[in-house]
């Protein structure tokens, strides 16, 4: 794989569409100091190289009944080929698992997850650790703030503090 070459233009394109990806050619050139032409055409090759992975909405949990996060690290049983593809495949198929990876340390893998409830994450775990016979061990963190989500800063309330009596 041939690895793609990047200049501070390219650089400052894709920062900049990371913190706002409906930026407009015009608006990116405005920024970056080149014509929209040129940006239109960085761009364009920036996704062909697949250094654009794609453009989205990031929404709130909350806003679609999933404010309950969880990260749960997972060990398995043993790393055969067979155990490893039956849980790659039960981590693909299950909606609750936002996000995975493969890890170095006690843990293999690292789970993030977003259900309705914490019954619902009880469940995931069950059906982690009962339903899966490559999963040995989880070992479960429920997130209380997102102080910080794919690079941005979420705006979290400042803590009350309780006055003596």
């Amino acid at each position: 794989m041939q690895m793609t070459q990047i200049d501070d233009y390219d650089l400052k394109i894709l920062t900049l569409l990371q913190a706002n990806g409906r930026l407009t050619n015009q608006e990116l050139s405005d920024l970056v100091g080149l014509s929209a032409s040129q940006c239109s055409r960085r761009r364009i090759n920036l996704e062909q190289a697949n250094l654009i992975l794609g453009y989205h909405a990031r929404v709130s949990p909350d806003a679609v009944g999933l404010g309950m996060i969880g990260l749960i690290e997972v060990r398995l049983i043993n790393h055969t080929s067979d155990y490893v593809e039956s849980f790659h495949q039960m981590v693909a198929e299950q909606d609750a698992i936002v996000d995975a990876y493969k890890t170095t340390g006690d843990a293999d893998y690292l789970l993030k997850v977003a259900v309705a409830s914490l019954a619902e994450l009880s469940a995931l775990i069950s059906e982690l650790v009962a339903g899966h016979r490559s999963v040995a061990h989880v070992k479960t963190s429920v997130v209380l703030n997102r102080l910080k989500e794919n690079g941005l800063t979420i705006a979290v309330p400042a803590p009350r503090h309780q006055k003596n009596a």
